[in-house]
């Protein structure tokens, strides 16, 4: 029963997702509730635990990607440099570009303007204020390379289409 509501509920979230994003490619998996802006372009095998994007930025997710629980993208910011203090009433809207054979760990917040490269990994509990490199393994506020995937394993599994 627990594995039939499991199912019942990737299969709603799924679909209301789909819905709501610009393009998708093919096996798309929301698992839990997940908010997607109209400017989301989804490649092939992306997998969702709870992802939040608010703003009216472009976001680009690429194939196979997977991501832990409570992810947030921010696209949109008020803007202080405008006609009032704080802040006036226009925003300063970034993108947001992630490349295939991403994963990103929960509780992960990633500003606009930030492009994660191919094969990277964001640590849990990170914010991305700037890019990561390819294969980069990246953690902590703000986040910082610290080390990097065996990038000819990498390559290799890539070559051989060994995606989860």
């Amino acid at each position: 029963m627990k594995k039939l509501l499991y199912h019942l509920k990737r299969y709603i979230f799924t679909t209301i997702s789909k819905r709501k994003i610009k393009s998708h490619g093919k096996n798309i998996n929301v698992n839990f509730y997940s908010k997607f802006n109209n400017n989301t372009v989804l490649g092939n095998n992306c997998n969702f635990n709870g992802l939040v994007i608010s703003g009216n930025g472009n976001v680009t997710i690429g194939n196979n990607f997977h991501s832990g629980k409570d992810i947030k993208f921010i696209t949109q910011n008020h803007n202080y440099n405008g006609d009032k203090i704080p802040y006036d009433e226009t925003y300063i809207t970034k993108d947001i570009i992630i490349e295939d054979n991403v994963w990103i760990g929960s509780h992960v917040i990633i500003l606009g303007g930030v492009h994660i490269k191919e094969g990277a990994i964001i640590q849990a509990g990170s914010v991305v204020v700037k890019d990561v490199e390819y294969c980069g393994i990246a953690g902590g506020s703000p986040a910082e390379v610290f080390t990097y995937r065996d990038k000819s394993k990498y390559e290799e599994l890539k070559r051989k289409e060994r995606f989860h």
